[in-house]
This record gives structure tokens, C-alpha cells and sequence, in this order.
């Protein structure tokens, strides 16, 4: 896009490194900001590894890899965002943290910036209210791995400027992305539908209605899903999907989208699926053996 020539990303984890590859493939200047150095290096590593692979297959010359990086600036200071046109948000789902942040952007950023949060379950108007420039802020919902899935939900709230998301519209596509128009409701449209669909399937478990091998195979091999719900919720992470649910159980009060006991259970016990090496599936394995959930 033309009046956006620097993206600023807040959050350098698996979600912001790779919103932040997305932006300076798109030939953004892009600047990541954490709280650590350490963080920091822990993301560009991610970017540098999932770039290696697309050389690898011959996706990506060798010399724009190296193009890439070089757009590709890394900060522990909030204030090196000032100038960019556009901030992407992808922190922690705490809306303490995340007004912290806007508040503190915007007191430091032009009016002609935009804010953009990439919250898969909090409302976009929660964090617009931390801010005075509630008709240039947006929700950008990307999905994981952000480089390879091609969907970015755009979010309009009841006071978000018809031009603001326009200009949101348009840049999610010119990342090489499929911006699809949502409400601000929380979960959008992909979650609202999906939350509720992992955790039947949790809740069928259970029940006794199947194994998890046989529910997932169900799944792949009766309705033509890539995967099934118990080897995407280890994917997702079942602590980051008990999260999103119980935000969204706190906004809709319906009990579809409250936390089986299962999944509280299952996240007491450190047990987050691929990120700690056991959920409902056991990674030290190949292929991966099904844990014994003591049901």
C-alpha cells in the first residue's frame, strides 16, 4: 500500500514473528518489539528457520531471504514504533497488557497511524475505548502458521472509520493474505465457530463416545478436515485454547464455550499439547502415541 510504508509489530512470539515475516515479505519495513533481548533473538531464530525452509524448496531465492532480514528491525523500546503507519498487536490475551501498550502508543504515534489488535477472543472495542483514536483501530486476526495460512479476519468496531478499514482491507491483501469483513463480536467468526466444536469433542471424550484416535480419525475421514479437533487442539495449545474460552464463556454466559473439566484439568498438569511435548497426544514418540488421560 502506499500511505503504509512501516509496520510496527508488538509481541515477538509465534504469532508476531510470523505477522512480522508476512510484512517484510510484503516489502514493509517492519519493526518487532518485546521486552527482551532475549525474546527478540527467540523470534527472529523462528523467522530465520521458517525462512531456511522456504529456500529449502526453492519457494524463496536465497538473496530476497536475505532482503527480508534486512527489513526486519528488533527493539525492546516501545517509542521506536512512533513512526510506523501501522502497529500490530499479538501479546498475551490480557487486556490489562494490551491497554497498557495502546495507551502508551497513543500518546506516541501519528493520527494517521493505525492500531490493529490480532486477539483471537477479546473484543477490538475493549482496547479501542484505552485509546482517543478509536476510529482508526481495527482487529487483524491472523491465523498459525501466519506465513502459510492464508486467512486474516479484519475486525470493525462500531466506531471504526469507514477509511480506517478500507486501508485495513486493503493491506491485509497486499501481505499476499484473504481478508475476510467480521463483526466485533468475540471470536469473531472462525473462533465462534470452531471454539465451541473442539470442546464438544473434548466433552465427548468425556462421555465415553470414543477414543481420541478414532474421534479424530472420524473427523479427517467423515467430514474431510486436514486434522482432527484433538490433534489441532495440541496444535493450538490447550492452555491458549482454555484461555480463549473462558473469554469468551465471561462474554457470551452460554455454555458452550465453557472449559470442560478435562481441559482445566489437563492444563493444571502442564499438559499444553506440542509446546510441552504431551497432550492428548505424546510427542516423544513417532508417530505420536495417545496419552493415558486416566478416563
Amino acid at each position: 500500500m502506499a500511505d503504509i510504508k512501516t509496520v510496527g509489530v508488538l509481541g515477538c512470539g509465534l504469532m508476531g514473528s510470523g505477522i512480522a515475516q508476512v510484512a517484510a515479505a510484503a516489502g514493509y519495513r517492519t519493526v518487532v518489539r518485546d521486552v527482551s533481548d532475549e525474546l527478540n533473538a527467540r523470534g527472529r531464530k523462528k523467522i530465520e528457520g521458517s525462512l531456511a525452509k522456504f529456500v529449502e524448496k526453492g519457494k524463496l531465492p536465497a538473496d530476497e531471504r536475505d532482503a527480508l532480514l534486512g527489513r526486519l528491525t528488533f527493539t525492546t523500546s516501545v517509542g521506536e514504533l512512533k513512526p510506523c503507519d501501522v502497529v500490530i498487536e499479538a501479546v498475551t490475551e490480557d487486556l490489562d497488557v494490551k491497554n497498557e501498550l495502546w495507551t502508551e502508543l497513543d500518546g506516541l504515534c501519528g493520527a494517521h497511524t493505525i492500531f490493529a489488535s490480532n486477539t483471537s477472543s477479546l473484543t477490538i472495542a475493549a482496547m479501542a475505548a484505552a485509546t482517543k483514536r478509536a476510529d482508526r483501530f481495527v482487529g487483524l486476526h491472523f491465523f498459525n502458521p501466519v506465513p502459510l495460512m492464508k486467512l486474516v479476519e479484519v475486525v470493525r468496531t462500531v466506531t471504526t472509520s469507514p477509511a480506517t478499514f478500507d486501508r485495513a482491507m486493503a493491506f491485509a491483501a497486499s501481505l499476499g493474505k484473504e481478508p475476510i469483513a467480521a463483526k466485533d463480536n468475540s471470536g469473531f467468526i472462525v473462533n465462534l465457530l470452531l471454539v465451541p466444536y473442539l470442546l464438544d469433542a473434548i466433552r465427548a471424550l468425556e462421555h465415553g463416545v470414543g477414543s481420541v484416535p478414532d474421534i479424530d480419525k472420524g473427523m479427517v475421514l467423515g467430514c474431510g478436515y486436514p486434522m482432527g479437533p484433538f490433534t489441532l487442539l495440541d496444535f493450538v495449545g490447550l492452555d491458549t485454547t482454555h484461555k480463549i474460552a473462558e473469554i469468551m464463556f465471561g462474554e457470551y454466559r452460554d455454555a458452550r464455550y465453557a472449559p470442560p473439566p478435562l481441559l482445566k484439568r489437563m492444563v493444571l498438569a502442564g499438559m499444553y499439547g506440542r509446546k510441552s511435548g504431551r497432550g492428548f497426544y505424546d510427542y516423544a514418540t513417532t508417530p505420536p502415541a495417545v496419552c493415558d488421560l486416566g478416563l
